[in-house]
C-alpha cells in the first residue's frame, strides 16, 4: 500500500538543491520526506516547534529550518538556515518533482482491456491510464476516469462520473459518484506580487473497508500522504485536504471540512458541517457536534461542540447564559 511511482523524480544531488551550502561529499537526495519517515539521503523540513519530538529524532541527513528551530536537531544533520521554511521546501520540490505542482492530464487513458481485467465489471465510457491495477470482482461505474498508476483491490466498487488518480485503494472499498480523490490540494505562497504554487507529490491510500459518499474531495498528499483508515464512513460533500490523517472506524456526517495536516484518531464522530482546523491532532473516541468549529487539539474520549468548539458541559452551560 505504500509504493507506486505517481510523479517523475529527478535525480539532484546535494550542490543542485543548494549550491551556496558546503557538503563534505557530493550526494544523491532521493527523497524529500516529514520528520519522522526520512532516511538517510533523505531531505526534510522543520517549520514549527510543534514537530520538536519528530525533530530530535529525524534520521535525515539534510534539513530545512530556521536558526531558531535548527538547535533541536542532531548534530549530525545538516542544517540549511533559511527565513521562510516552507518557501525554501517548495522551490526545492519543484526542482526534484517538476511536474508535481499542476495536475496534468492523464494522456494514457483508453477503454480497459477486458482480457486484463477479466473479472472486473465495466459501465460505459470508462477510462482507465498506463499500469492500472483493479483486484477481482470489483465495479467501475459508467463515466469513470481511473488514472495511471493507481491501484484498486477486490471487491471494490467504485460508482458513476468518480475520478481516481494518484491513490491505492485496499480491499471492499466503496466510493460513490462524483466523486474526485487524488488531485492537488490548495497549496499556494504568496510571495511579493505572486502566489507560488507548492508541489503535491504525496498520494491517498483507502485502507479495506471505507466508504465514501457521494460528492467527495479528497485531496493527495504534499510531501506526506493522505491517509483514510479501515471501516471508516464518510457522508457526502466532505472535503480531506492535503496530509489529513483520518483513523479506523471513524463516521464523519456530510459537509464536514479538514484543513491541510491534520491527524484524526480512531472511532472519532463528527457532525455534519463541523470544520477542523490545520496541522491539529485529535484523539480516540472524540465527538464533534454538528456545526462546530475546531481550532485546537482535542485529547480522547472528548465530547465537543460550538465555535470555537469546547467540551459539551461548558457548551451547553454557555448556551443557557
Amino acid at each position: 500500500m505504500v509504493s507506486n511511482n505517481f510523479f517523475s523524480k529527478k535525480k539532484v544531488y546535494t550542490s543542485d538543491l543548494f549550491p551556496n551550502e558546503r557538503f563534505k561529499t557530493k550526494e544523491i537526495i532521493r527523497d524529500i520526506k516529514p520528520l519522522g519517515k526520512a532516511n538517510k539521503f533523505d531531505l526534510t523540513f522543520y517549520d514549527s516547534k510543534k514537530y520538536q519530538s519528530l525533530a530530535k529524532d529525524t534520521k535525515a541527513n539534510i534539513c530545512i529550518t530556521t536558526k531558531r528551530l535548527s538547535v533541536h536537531l542532531p548534530l549530525s544533520v545538516k542544517k540549511i538556515i533559511v527565513e521562510k521554511v516552507l518557501v525554501e521546501l517548495a522551490r526545492v520540490s519543484k526542482i526534484m518533482y517538476p511536474f508535481s505542482d499542476v495536475d496534468y492530464p492523464d494522456l494514457t487513458l483508453k477503454k480497459p482491456s477486458k482480457s486484463k481485467y477479466k473479472t472486473v465489471k465495466f459501465g460505459n465510457n470508462v477510462l482507465i491510464g498506463k499500469n492500472v491495477k483493479i483486484g477481482k470482482n470489483t465495479q467501475i461505474g459508467s463515466n469513470t476516469i481511473i488514472e495511471h498508476d493507481v491501484k484498486i483491490g477486490d471487491h471494490c466498487v467504485i460508482g458513476s462520473s468518480v475520478i481516481i488518480k494518484n491513490s491505492l485503494i485496499d480491499e471492499r472499498v466503496v466510493i460513490q459518484d462524483s466523486c474526485k480523490i487524488g488531485q492537488k490540494g490548495f497549496g499556494f505562497l504568496p510571495i511579493k506580487s505572486k502566489n507560488f504554487k507548492f508541489p503535491h507529490f504525496g498520494k491517498v491510500i483507502i485502507y479495506s473497508d471505507v466508504e465514501i459518499a457521494t460528492g467527495c474531495t479528497i485531496d493527495r498528499g504534499s510531501v506526506d500522504d493522505t491517509v483514510i483508515g479501515k471501516n471508516t464512513y464518510i457522508d457526502n460533500q466532505v472535503h480531506i485536504a492535503h496530509n489529513v490523517k483520518i483513523g479506523e472506524n471513524c463516521m464523519i456526517a456530510g459537509q464536514v471540512g479538514f484543513a491541510g495536516s491534520s491527524i484524526i484518531g480512531n472511532n472519532v464522530s463528527i457532525g455534519g458541517q463541523a470544520g477542523i482546523s490545520g496541522h491539529l491532532k485529535i484523539g480516540n473516541n472524540v465527538k464533534i457536534g454538528g456545526g462546530s468549529g475546531v481550532v485546537k487539539d482535542i485529547k480522547d474520549n472528548q465530547i465537543v461542540m460550538g465555535y470555537p468548539a469546547v467540551p459539551l458541559k461548558e457548551f451547553l452551560k454557555n448556551s443557557k447564559k
